[in-house]
């Protein structure tokens, strides 16, 4: 059992450290959907890298840069250019998949590294994740930069009258979301699961999206989300250790997508934009134009 739930918290680790990225993003108004291209790029050449200089530590350096890289990408064309940018994240995760799947398949197989030790048992990546959780809320609920942050994502014009360089301000949410992006999936290749195949992340960035939309743009409920998800990832892999002998194996691992499809079915309803619309950035996903 011990080692369902250390798995499970790893599995959290990684849709959290993803998710929150993706909250820094929109609560500036940039909605990023191909954070799984993202982690994607993470995931590839952090392995690589890793695998080439035998040094973890690099090889989360990689995956950070070329997280980072995207985010910039994202944010000249959504920013800069003002595109539509549901289409520029849909751009990023298929070019993220093709170019992958080919960048990555010399070096299909497992690591072959010592793997990183625990910290009292659990993950250092979890307590990681706890502590990006607690920064992020923090800076956006008490510091000047988090005001501006969330100035620009609910009013950019007003932001602008009010001396808020909003271009500034959308490039480096972008920048530091794609980095946790990168991050996330270098976690996930050289630590959760350290062996390299094309699109082996199989969905978690979309589950690390949809998890924003359930938090409410809430650092603390994300972190409960992502641990409710690990959980379900989890137990759709090994159902036999908490719950022997009921349904089948591959009806559990539909259940983190059915439910992910769930909670955006819910967040979609006139309902929950009543009850709990307030919390979501007024410009989110509008581009601005500096008149």
């Amino acid at each position: 059992m011990w080692e369902f739930i250390a798995r499970s918290l790893e599995a959290s680790t990684i849709f959290t450290v993803a998710a929150l990225g993706e909250l820094i993003d929109q609560r500036s108004g940039i909605l990023n959907v191909g954070i799984e291209g993202v982690m994607l790029f993470g995931a590839t050449f952090g392995f690589i890298a890793a695998q080439s200089t035998d040094s973890y530590l690099l090889g989360f350096l990689v995956g950070i840069a070329i997280g980072s890289l995207l985010g910039l990408l994202h944010g000249f064309f959504s920013v800069t250019l003002g595109a539509d940018q549901v289409v520029v994240g849909m751009g990023i995760w298929i070019f993220g998949f093709g170019l992958t799947t080919y960048i990555g398949n010399p070096y299909t197989g497992p690591l072959g590294m010592e793997r990183v030790p625990p910290i009292f048992g659990l993950s250092p990546f979890f307590y990681l994740g706890i502590v990006l959780a607690a920064v992020s809320w923090f800076t956006l609920s008490k510091t000047n930069l988090g005001l501006r942050i969330r100035s620009v994502g609910e009013n950019p014009s007003v932001a602008e009258v009010s001396g808020i360089n909003v271009t500034r301000t959308r490039y480096l949410c972008v920048t530091i979301g794609g980095m946790l992006g990168g991050l996330a999936g270098a976690i996930y290749s050289l630590f959760y699961n350290p062996v390299w195949n094309y699109n082996f992340l199989m969905g978690w960035g979309f589950i690390a999206l949809a998890l924003v939309f359930f938090s409410m743009w809430n650092p603390w409920v994300l972190l409960g989300g992502s641990l409710l998800f690990g959980t379900l990832w989890q137990l759709s892999l090994n159902p036999q250790l908490v719950l022997p002998g009921l349904l089948s194996r591959y009806i559990w691992r539909t259940i983190p997508f059915a439910v992910t499809i769930g909670v955006l079915l819910i967040i979609s309803t006139a309902w929950f934009r009543r009850r709990w619309g307030a919390a979501k950035p007024e410009a989110l996903g509008e581009p601005y134009v500096k008149e």
